[in-house]
């Protein structure tokens, strides 16, 4: 589908309609470029339709379910509650689709040409789409995303699925076991323990191996108390069509299993060698400064960058590229990245917590917060590194509504903000926020709730 009329050249092609791929679109339209946009399926990409917003939502109903169905010791008695998981999944898919309306009307609105196809370089000025039209421009923005990794032995295909597919079932399944320990199959796997399925996680070491031990562990626990087997320095070996074999020869129920491995960057077919566009050993696109590639010519943006591979990543890359490809002194100069775990408790992290030279942590438990007592609650923590000059380095939150708060923290870094600077900040209350001033204040030793010692 093309909207407006196809201009023998444009100043950008965008190659891409995902999350990193539209804003880039958007805001160089916003920069008075003219702007061509190749989608291969939907707008918005993976994250609109078919990861970010639908684990999202389906996790909010899962928690309502569940919530429903556990909350006697508010005074809450419901009886006979009951999911039905094709409205269920009617809701998900009216979100994606509403949100992919949105796209579409922006593009619309900024007068982007959006094609509905492939789109192949025959040089670092032309792209070939599907329908035979040959697009030219003047720069380009490479925002294709990745794909999930396959597995020997385990390839996709009947009820070997990916976390795509998991998030579009039409039915609570009675088993699932998830090959992976990573953020994809803990949201997958808690998501649905929640809604009553038996659920297996193999891991190939440990859960959430690259994080904070003492947030996994309260996520890990948890799990178990939901249901959730983790099955740690595991390998599965086979599968067959209701079951999953681990070396060790134990035998897990799996009406589906979903590999969770990783993603891999989605470069394959996009003709780069007929450009200048150099990749690493992995395949992931190498860049500057600007997100400008080896070809002065191409941007890249997002996931095909590498790590980390967050959508939010890839919003503020498509803007920076745009920016840049508009011929503005636009550099992606961002500190730090946060990143959400949406477990159970949350787990958001902005910057580094490890202790090193001249680096410590400070930490302060819900236990001791209002708020979280109220709600029964208490079943996480805020953790803050500072340096020597008590410079905020990194921030990690662990609770209900971490996801919400972790903004705060990357504001502050990415300002250079002093540990009086959140402390001396009045927090609203009761809210769980104020456990970041109450952090801060345990780490300049001036604690008011929370005894860590004789104070400063």
């Amino acid at each position: 589908m093309v909207m407006g009329s196809l201009p023998e050249q444009v100043d950008i092609a965008v190659i891409g309609g995902g999350v990193g791929g539209y804003v880039a679109a958007i805001r160089a339209a916003q920069l008075g470029k003219s702007v061509a946009l190749v989608e291969k399926n939907k707008l918005g990409g993976h994250c609109l339709n078919y990861a970010c917003i639908p684990s999202k939502t389906l996790i909010h109903i899962s928690d309502l379910y569940y919530d429903l169905q556990h909350s006697q010791k508010f005074g809450i008695s419901a009886e006979k509650v009951s999911l039905d998981a094709k409205k269920m999944l009617d809701w998900r898919m009216k979100v994606s689709q509403r949100l992919e309306d949105g796209v579409a009307f922006l593009c619309k609105a900024n007068q982007i040409d959006v094609f509905n196809g492939t789109a192949t370089f025959v040089g670092s000025n032309t792209l070939q789409l599907t329908d035979g039209v040959s697009l030219e421009y003047k720069k380009a923005i490479i925002a294709t995303g990745s794909e999930p990794t396959a597995m020997k032995g385990f390839e996709f295909g009947g009820n070997i699925i990916d976390y795509k597919q998991a998030l579009m079932l039409d039915h609570v399944p009675a088993s699932m076991a998830i090959i992976g320990a990573g953020y994809v199959a803990v949201e997958i796997g808690t998501l649905y323990a929640k809604l009553g399925t038996k659920v297996s996680i193999i891991a190939r070491s440990d859960v959430l191996s690259r994080f904070d031990r003492d947030a996994v562990e309260l996520v890990k626990k948890r799990m178990a108390e939901l249901g959730a087997k983790i099955y740690l320095n595991a390998t599965p070996a086979s599968h067959d069509a209701g079951s999953l074999t681990l070396q060790s020869g134990e035998r897990i129920e799996a009406e589906y299993t979903v590999v969770a491995v990783g993603l891999a960057p989605y470069t394959g077919e996009l003709g780069l060698e007929k450009t200048n566009v150099k990749t690493d050993a992995k395949g992931f696109i190498t860049v500057d400064g600007s997100l400008k590639t080896t070809d002065p010519d191409i941007y890249a943006v997002g996931d095909v960058v590498g790590e980390p591979m967050l959508a939010h990543k890839a919003i503020r890359q498509g803007i920076v590229a745009a920016e840049a490809a508009s011929g503005t002194n636009a550099g992606y100069d961002n500190q730090v990245v946060p990143a959400v775990i949406f477990s159970d408790p949350e787990i958001a992290i902005a910057g580094s917590i490890e202790e090193a030279d001249g680096i410590k942590v400070a930490k302060f438990p819900l236990t001791a917060l209002g708020r979280a007592i109220a709600l029964d609650s208490t079943n996480g923590f805020v953790k803050v590194a500072y340096d020597n000059d008590k410079m905020v380095k990194g921030v990690e939150i662990v609770c209900d509504t971490a996801s919400s708060m972790i903004a705060e923290a990357a504001l502050a870094i990415e300002m250079g903000a002093t540990l009086e600077d959140i402390a001396d900040t009045i927090h609203p209350h009761p809210t769980y926020s104020e456990a970041v001033q109450e952090a801060a204040e345990v780490a300049l030793g001036r604690g008011i709730h929370f005894f860590s010692g004789k104070g400063r």
